[in-house]
């Protein structure tokens, strides 16, 4: 495995690899890496020749009030990860490369995409995801990039980014991973404490359940809404950032369920923010 941290370097790595006909897969993420990220490699293994993946704590889609500085970070264990996963290139960059002085340049996905589900507490969020996975995008010009669906709304902004810009490339969303319990895989899992973390299995038991009453029949979006809440508020220390039912591709919000539908939560258990979600096709 090679280790990069400067775009200049990783551009002429690339550039040996597109030379003699490589095709090259592509993971981003923000390190501290997980079974849901090995999942990703993994894959990304499967299907090229290349993998390239990035380890970037990207300032610009975190808030003011938020954890950019409490991020997890252990470059080691990522490493090691990824070279047990057939890692080909590792991209460490810094913001100073990523975000040089002057930057003035940013990619917007506009309408109600963005502005719903993680979009309404989080604004600007999503303008800072677009704008650094377009910048990753040229530099390492995959055939393929992989995502997890349990950021099933980045993967639908990413889509349409893809499809509005031109990218020649295959967007690529991956099973969530989830932990024994059925809570999903997350870096921001360690910030829970042990009677949260012993909790926070509620959440997907409240998805688990609704997708059971979706395949027993039910249609209503209010109802299942409510019944959500109902289930994760009664979880001690958990508050309800959202429950939406959408459209699966649109992310448009369903009044009677039909055709591939999401439903996406967020809580917070104490300080830390967990988002979850199951797709049911109806």
């Amino acid at each position: 495995m090679q280790i990069v941290h400067t775009k200049a370097q990783l551009r002429v790595l690339l550039k040996q690899a597109r030379k003699i006909g490589q095709s090259v897969g592509f993971v981003p993420t923000m390190g501290y890496l997980h079974a849901g990220h090995a999942s990703l490699i993994h894959r990304a293994r499967q299907e090229n020749d290349v993998v390239v993946v990035s380890v970037f704590v990207n300032p610009t889609q975190f808030g003011p009030n938020e954890d950019l500085d409490a991020y997890p970070r252990d470059p080691d264990k990522d490493m090691a990860l990824m070279r047990a996963e057939g890692t080909d290139i590792a991209f460490f960059p810094s913001a100073d490369d990523i975000y040089p002085a002057g930057y003035a340049t940013y990619v917007t996905v506009e309408g109600p995409m963005t502005q719903a589900l993680c979009g309404r507490s989080r604004p600007g969020h999503f303008r800072g995801v677009t704008t650094v996975v377009s910048k990753l995008f040229h530099l390492t010009t995959p055939d393929r990039a992989y995502f997890g669906q349990k950021d099933a709304q980045q993967v639908a902004v990413i889509r349409q980014m893809v499809s509005d810009l031109d990218f020649d490339v295959q967007i690529v969303a991956c099973p969530i991973v989830r932990e024994p319990d059925g809570l999903a895989l997350s870096s921001r899992n360690t910030y829970l404490s042990e009677k949260q973390r012993a909790q926070a299995s509620g959440i997907s038991r409240a998805l688990f359940e609704a997708r059971e009453m979706i395949l027993a029949g039910q249609r209503d979006a209010t109802l299942m809404t409510d019944h959500i809440k109902k289930r994760i508020t009664a979880i001690d220390s958990a508050a309800v950032d959202y429950v939406s039912i959408v459209d699966a591709r649109t992310l448009a919000d369903l009044d009677t369920l039909i055709g591939e539908v999401l439903i996406a939560v967020a809580v917070k258990m104490g300080r830390t923010r967990l988002i979850d979600n199951i797709r049911v096709e109806v």
